[in-house]
């Protein structure tokens, strides 16, 4: 069904065009590929969105704010003259667009490259000497409540903060590092901060020169594409215009092996940006990199760290990648609380095997459960007889019932979805019959899918955990065993809230015989209702028992993203709750206590406020002294929450017989396995999930039937 509606999406936008112009194709002349990417995106965006928005003063309005802001997002480059130059356009770029008129761009692109030439006189001027640094003052980090500079002498001020902060964190870092050395060896004698500061001076000089050598590498192509993305992002934060080269790796993504760290990144103004980490690989074992992290330098090993800052995304890739079994120490600042670390990760090939469904069966108070991890609901759509994630969770409660396990627990924390045909499948397993979920495209009512087949794979005892980063098709899931009553949802307080769905519409596909390649839109075409008529769009699925952990009070999920399109409602399905428990309310009371009482737990919230603290924290110190005594307080007052997470429970998780016969042949597979055991016994939710599936008792009459 969903294929068919592309297909048929695609053939409807494509007769649009070729009525509106009698032909199939752009009037096409020499040099005009930039206005033609735009005809071809207002087009498919108000044809085919599932927002029918108004290209008006609103819209012009968006993309002008959106555009500067991408190419200036700290506020390095343009000052208030120039914007009062820009605001020309500022309620005219709608009307360009429906020209296909890009004068807003060509005006904008062209001061900034005249900016990007100023910029380099400043820094190196700047550079050329020492700064005050017994100067009391400040500098804000929050570029989206500082305003632009007034004028040029402003802009030289915002220069010198942001490099003095440059020199002053180095100098720092600097210090730190030759006190640990001292340590060690008593012999070394220490620099003066004359010394320190110079180095650090060269060193952000030389930091800069690289950074502006890569910044002239750039194309008008890349420029022109943060344009487009401004003009795309107006309809939702999920549409997004991929140029070819982005799009080719897009597809490679898609395509399934990664090498490297097992990363997701992507470009968010000059930053390289986490975006997701792939289960099983380098950089989620390793366990300290995070979505929403960013990469400020690359360093091999012991060598001298790279900046990557404004560097190419294709460009930093390179660097990132590597060999299996170098080392890459990614210097990050922490989405969590603004802090920069140095994270060690062992680069590997990041295997498929490891994106697949796994169990474990772990022993409580004389009885068994089984835990199964579901990294994605993954499925081929191009081989429908290669394994998918509802046959494998099938095939995985079968084995799991036959090591007699009496309860269930199905783990989807940080499963960013997948397939919406598995997320069904998969509800089916645990009803008898009856909708999973509700869609709906643009104009349309929504439309109930149901679970068909009658067999019920799993009636006992079933918890679903799930953390902020549980997104989409986990959250349909989630959802529809919430509705029936069919298990208990726990972990953060509410999953992610994307409620959403895109496909990528290749655009050369409405220009016939165009020589170049015109890359492609990332589009929303629908969204997802729960069955209760809810939508999962921004509010997500709140869990019947939420533990604090460390996004709590974070600004973390579809809610924080500007533009999201809003949560509203449809009419309920047709259901009838499971019954599937005589004492869930007791259950889900019994655990709120628990964690409410357990000094783990209460020391979890308190650094969550801590790190939500952090957050909102902007303001920098550029007195020397000022600064490294708020640095030195930041990182006493973060030993507090050091061993944090530290925990052992006195369980043990095992291998299903089936796998445990493997081990012999596959002798990878068991490390892999003995791993990820020891981290579930270390894992204080997992624990608390086990007491609440132990806990759960089964009302004998409790599958759901559709009504």
């Amino acid at each position: 069904m969903k294929t068919k509606y592309i297909l048929s999406l695609i053939t409807i936008l494509f007769l649009n065009f070729a009525s509106k112009a009698n032909t199939s194709t752009y009037p096409v002349q020499d040099g005009d590929k930039d206005k033609i990417i735009i005809y071809i995106l207002k087009n498919i965006l108000t044809q085919g969105h599932y927002v029918q928005k108004e290209i008006d003063d609103d819209f012009s309005e968006h993309v002008f704010n959106e555009f500067i802001d991408g190419l200036d997002p700290s506020k390095r480059y343009f000052t208030q003259e120039d914007l009062k130059e820009f605001s020309q356009y500022k309620y005219e770029i709608d009307n360009q667009i429906k020209d296909s008129n890009i004068d807003f761009y060509k005006l904008v692109y062209n001061r900034f490259l005249e900016k990007l030439e100023f910029a380099k006189i400043t820094y190196r001027t700047l550079l050329s000497e020492p700064f005050n640094y017994k100067k009391k003052e400040q500098i804000n980090l929050d570029y989206d409540k500082v305003p632009f500079a007034k004028n040029q002498n402003e802009l030289l001020d915002y220069w010198r903060k942001q490099l003095k902060l440059q020199i002053v964190s180095r100098i720092q870092e600097a210090e730190e590092q030759q006190v640990e050395k001292i340590k060690k060896d008593n012999s070394i004698t220490p620099k003066t901060f004359e010394e320190l500061e110079l180095e650090a001076r060269t060193t952000v000089l030389k930091n800069m020169d690289d950074l502006y050598a890569r910044i002239d590498e750039l194309e008008n192509s890349d420029w022109y594409s943060t344009f487009l993305n401004s003009v795309v992002s107006a309809f939702d934060p999920h549409t997004n215009y991929m140029s070819p080269r982005i799009k080719s790796r897009f597809d490679q993504d898609m395509s399934g092996k990664l090498e490297g760290i097992g990363a997701r990144l992507q470009k968010e103004g000059i930053y390289t940006k986490i975006v997701e980490l792939i289960s099983g690989g380098p950089a989620w074992k390793q366990g300290e990199l995070e979505a929403g992290d960013i990469i400020l330098k690359v360093a091999q090993g012991d060598e001298e760290p790279l900046d990557i800052v404004g560097m190419r995304l294709d460009d930093a890739i390179k660097f990132i990648k590597g060999k299996k079994g170098t080392e890459v120490r990614l210097t990050v600042k922490k989405k969590l609380d603004g802090t920069t670390v140095v994270i060690p990760i062992i680069r590997d090939v990041v295997e498929l095997e490891e994106t697949f469904v796994k169990s474990s069966v772990v022993e409580k108070n004389g009885k068994k459960y089984g835990i199964i991890n579901l990294p994605k609901f993954y499925i081929d759509f191009k081989d429908v007889k290669q394994r998918n994630a509802a046959s494998d969770m099938e095939q995985e409660i079968e084995r799991l019932k036959k090591e007699g396990v009496e309860g269930l627990i199905v783990d989807l924390r940080s499963n960013g979805g997948g397939s919406l045909k598995t997320a069904i499948e998969i509800g089916g397993l645990f009803i008898e019959k009856g909708p999973i979920v509700q869609v709906k495209y643009r104009n349309e009512p929504a439309r109930v899918k149901n679970d068909t087949d009658s067999k019920v794979q799993w009636n006992g005892p079933l918890v679903v955990m799930v953390n902020e980063m549980s997104a989409s098709a986990s959250e349909i899931f989630a959802a529809a065993m919430q509705d029936y009553g069919r298990g208990v949802i726990m972990g953060g307080k509410q999953t992610y809230g994307k409620g959403t769905v895109q496909n990528v519409l290749p655009l050369n596909y409405y220009v016939s015989k165009y020589p170049d390649d015109l890359g492609a839109l990332k589009m929303t075409i629908q969204k997802f209702y729960r069955i209760n008529g809810g939508s999962t769009q921004i509010e997500g699925v709140y869990s019947d028992i939420a533990m604090p952990d460390r996004y709590s009070y974070m600004e973390f999920g579809e809610r924080d993203l500007d533009g999201a399109l809003p949560w509203d409602k449809v009419p309920q399905a047709n259901y009838t709750k499971t019954n599937s428990y005589t004492n869930f309310n007791e259950v889900v009371n019994n655990s709120k206590e628990r964690i409410n009482n357990n000094p783990k737990f209460v020391s979890i919230n308190e650094y969550a406020q801590w790190l939500k603290k952090n957050q909102d924290d902007n303001l920098f110190s550029l007195n020397y002294n000022d600064y490294k005594k708020q640095n030195d307080d930041r990182v006493n007052e973060g030993k507090k929450y050091k061993d944090i997470f530290k925990f052992e429970s006195n369980l043990t998780f095992n291998s299903p017989k089936y796998e445990v016969s493997e081990f012999t042949k596959d002798t990878v597979l068991k490390e892999k396995r003995e791993a990820w055991h020891k981290n579930l016994k270390k894992d204080i939710y997992m624990n608390e999930a086990l007491n609440v599936l132990s806990e759960l008792k089964m009302n004998n009459n409790h599958i759901a039937v559709k009504q």
